[in-house]
């Protein structure tokens, strides 16, 4: 007679609970390097099981953002955010002239008033 033995998952995600908060190949304690104590493949394996029964599967690590574009050369970023802060200064120009008139205006008076004084 053969006899057939059913694999059942919650036993061995009881069994393994706390290795799989661990992470997917191990994780670092006290400095070294430990293996998890179920292979890639089971764990994979166990995944595949769990998820079809409408389980939750916390184990995994949270996923980062995915990157936005800075696709290119960094050359090209660099250009173009020189031309954007050139354009800015360029319209601010007419006030700064104006500001450097000014002040060039009143040096010369307060240096032509200490003249005056001397005198």
């Amino acid at each position: 007679m053969l006899l057939v033995l059913q694999h059942l998952w919650w036993e061995e995600l009881a069994k393994y609970k706390d290795e799989l908060f661990n992470g997917v190949w191990g994780y670092w304690h006290l400095g070294a390097w430990k293996p998890l104590g179920i292979s890639a493949r089971s764990r994979a394996r166990l995944w595949k099981e769990v998820l079809p029964a409408g389980e939750d599967w916390h184990y995994d690590p949270e996923r980062k953002e995915m990157r936005t574009g800075r696709k290119g050369h960094k050359g090209d970023r660099i250009a173009a955010q020189k031309r954007e802060n050139t354009a800015k200064w360029m319209g601010k120009m007419p006030e700064m002239l104006l500001d450097h008139k000014k002040r060039r205006w009143e040096k010369k008076m307060k240096e032509e008033g200490k003249a005056q004084e001397i005198k």
